[in-house]
């Protein structure tokens, strides 16, 4: 796995260049869901030295730091997608973060969702989708429709996403948590 800082370096890039404690705000947000805390409460976790306690840095990957990264990925993916979708006036689409595409209103087909998962594979994987190996594009699309489905059930659970929004959601996070997004 590369250094803490390259993954520290991508998530500031990926919330919009912002500085760290900009990403701090963002990444909990006001609506107080608790994704993310505090850099401190994960410094530690993500390898960096806690200059409190010195203790020696960490070097190898561990579980925790895997569960702070996963948190932080979680939070990008919210909030980029309440920053480039919900906001209550429209993100011009240069200037969105993670989700730089039209979501139709309609429900999608597979030639439909291809594009727009192209956008969010080279933002996460730095490539296009159609050099990935074969059936990826088919597996997120899956993924998306049965997250759509199931947030559009009469008696689903009470979601801050619609359906729609809820299936971008997912393949967010299934990039965000990618090996290649992990290892290159």
């Amino acid at each position: 796995m590369p250094p803490a800082e390259a993954y520290v370096r991508t998530y500031l890039q990926l919330f919009g260049g912002l500085a760290p404690a900009e990403v701090q705000a963002r990444a909990r947000g006001a609506d107080g869901a608790a994704l993310f805390d505090a850099w401190e409460d994960y410094l530690a976790a993500l390898g960096f030295p806690d200059h409190r306690l010195d203790p020696p840095r960490g070097t190898q990957t561990n579980s925790l730091m895997m569960a702070a990264f996963e948190r932080l990925g979680i939070a990008l993916c919210d909030r980029a997608l309440k920053h480039d979708l919900k906001s209550k006036k429209p993100v011009r689409l240069g200037d969105r973060l993670i989700f730089a595409f039209d979501v139709p209103a309609g429900r999608l087909d597979a030639a439909a969702f291809a594009p727009r998962f192209d956008v969010l594979h080279r933002t996460f994987l730095s490539y296009p989708a159609r050099l990935a190996p074969g059936g990826r594009a088919a597996a997120f699309f899956a993924l998306y429709e049965a997250t759509v489905a199931r947030h559009a059930v009469p008696g689903a659970a009470a979601s801050r996403f619609t359906p729609s929004e809820a299936g971008w959601a997912a393949v967010c996070y299934g990039l965000v948590r990618h090996p290649e997004f992990h290892l290159y």
